[in-house]
């Protein structure tokens, strides 16, 4: 009977010591999300929610519309064929009259003038005369003030331009635009810019890229293989470039570089030219300085992943016969791909989004994407266009880590 009831004793304790070994894991895990909390808020602040704004600005505008409201509700009903009637006119030059006298007339012809060239001093004009009219018929009031209003496109980019949303700044970074039937053709070779910016940007990249791999990976290998107290020393001298500032290594390559630099001053004095070589605000200066830059990136995660293949790997190959280099190319080097990955991934994808260096030691035609970005956001005031530029900035890293992800797997990137 005593054990009997010993044994319903225990039974009865179990119940209370599952609820609390469970309230013992809640608490564990509510202590752990608040630890997290400040880190997730911050990235959401400063990371997810920047990149949320983005994607938003790049297709949605609202000027215009809020510009031009009778505009916006007279023209939807226009069928695109032909001119509009009257009452389209009639609001466009109600809408023209109120943004003179708000002063903001400027900003619509600033909108109108990103599809068609030179059209912002025409609408300021048209503005002017139709604000000294007092009653219609406006239609021919407005095309006479100027023939832009006689123009079929016109009307058709007013149309589009007074919705909510647009794919015109998209469009617009792939040297796209839409007639006014509203099919999309590409823009005038002349006039056509942002593609070739976007190779040079993807060629730049990928030359970097390259560079730094051939001259990050020997120095990995060695760091590798070297003893620890040497090793560490030579560690030292990699990460040195940190210590500085990115500006400060650029303007260095300003001082080296440049025409009574010290590296052409060196060769005058060696005798081997005449006249200062043409070393900066070209091309080459900007692969050369993007390459010193982003070296340690490229080479700290091929070391990494160096230093946990085990010796005996190689040794074993030699033993069974194979050569230094058959047995480097075949057993060694695929352990490194994880670390080759890495690197390279992480530097073309800096390298994307690389301004200051361009600027500094590149020459106009050597500008990346990231210039226009800045010039959009700083000097012409359209976040439209700057975020659309970011939107295929960040279309391409995406693509680059989907194909890391099929070819050697997140799961396996060691960056340190």
């Amino acid at each position: 009977m005593a054990a009997i009831a010993d044994t319903d004793g225990l039974v009865a304790d179990a119940v209370p010591l599952k609820l609390r070994l469970a309230r013992a894991e809640r608490r564990r895990k509510v202590v752990a999300l608040a630890l997290v909390a400040p880190l997730f808020l911050f990235i959401s602040i400063s990371f997810v929610a920047p990149i949320i704004q983005m994607l938003w600005r790049s297709v949605h505008e609202s000027d215009l519309a809020e510009l031009m409201p009778q505009t916006k509700a007279a023209i939807v009903n226009w069928d695109g064929q032909g001119l509009p009637d009257e009452t389209v006119f009639a609001a466009a030059a109600a809408d023209l009259k109120k943004a003179q006298a708000d002063k903001t007339i400027a900003m619509v012809g600033k909108r109108l003038n990103y599809e068609i060239s030179g059209v912002r001093s025409k609408i300021m004009s048209t503005g002017k005369d139709i604000s000294k009219l007092e009653t219609g018929p406006y239609k021919e009031a407005m095309i006479e003030s100027n023939a832009i209003w006689g123009d079929r496109a016109t009307w058709a980019i007013l149309k589009r331009s007074t919705r909510n949303f647009t794919d015109f700044y998209l469009l617009d970074s792939l040297d796209y635009v839409r007639d006014a039937d509203g099919n999309i053709q590409k823009v005038p070779e002349n006039q056509a810019i942002y593609v070739d910016v976007l190779i040079r940007t993807l060629l730049i990249s990928t030359t970097v890229t390259v560079l730094t791999l051939l001259m990050g990976f020997p120095v990995a290998y060695l760091l590798a293989n070297l003893p620890t107290s040497k090793s560490n020393l030579l560690m030292i001298l990699v990460l040195l470039p940190f210590w500085t500032s990115l500006l400060v290594r650029t303007t260095a390559w300003v001082v080296l570089l440049q025409g009574s630099g010290v590296i052409n001053g060196l060769l005058e004095w060696l005798r081997l030219i005449d006249q200062p070589l043409d070393l900066i605000y070209n091309r080459g200066s900007t692969i050369i300085a993007m390459t010193h830059i982003q070296l340690p990136f490229t080479l700290l995660p091929i070391y990494s992943v160096m230093r946990t293949i085990s010796p005996a790997s190689v040794r074993a190959a030699r033993s069974l016969g194979a050569g230094p280099f058959y047995a480097f190319w075949r057993i060694y080097f695929p352990q490194t791909l994880p670390g080759v990955a890495a690197g390279c991934l992480l530097t073309f994808i800096l390298c994307l989004g690389f301004y200051i260096t361009p600027t500094l030691v590149g020459g106009p035609t050597d500008q990346m994407v990231s210039y226009f970005v800045a010039l959009y956001i700083n000097r012409e005031i359209n976040w439209g266009m700057a975020s659309a530029l970011g939107v295929i900035l960040l279309s391409a890293t995406l693509i680059l880590f989907f194909l890391y992800n099929r070819l050697v797997g997140i799961d396996k990137m060691k960056l340190g």
